[in-house]
């Protein structure tokens, strides 16, 4: 009876330390997870940050005033855009 006694206790603490080896495994499980997702906010606001600046740097007005400053571009006349779209020159 002693034998068995013995065995039951050291089945009992060896559970316990599983218990308490699987809480703490959770636990830090856990922690990185809300890192990650602290990480993929940060990531989704910056991407948003990105496409404003994007569509900031990409607008009309901005291009055409880099081609008419930078590369000494100028806006066709009327006459010689219609012979263009039509093939004639």
């Amino acid at each position: 009876m002693v034998r068995l006694n013995l065995l039951l206790l050291l089945i009992a603490a060896a559970c316990a330390l599983a218990t308490v080896t699987a809480q703490h495994s959770a636990r830090k499980l856990f922690q990185s997870l809300e890192a990650e997702q602290e990480r993929a906010r940060q990531l989704e606001v910056e991407f948003g940050q990105l496409q404003l600046e994007l569509s900031t740097w990409a607008t009309a007005p901005r291009i055409e005033k880099i081609a008419r400053e930078k590369l000494k571009m100028n806006v066709p006349e009327a006459p010689r855009t219609l012979s263009a779209a039509l093939g004639q020159r």
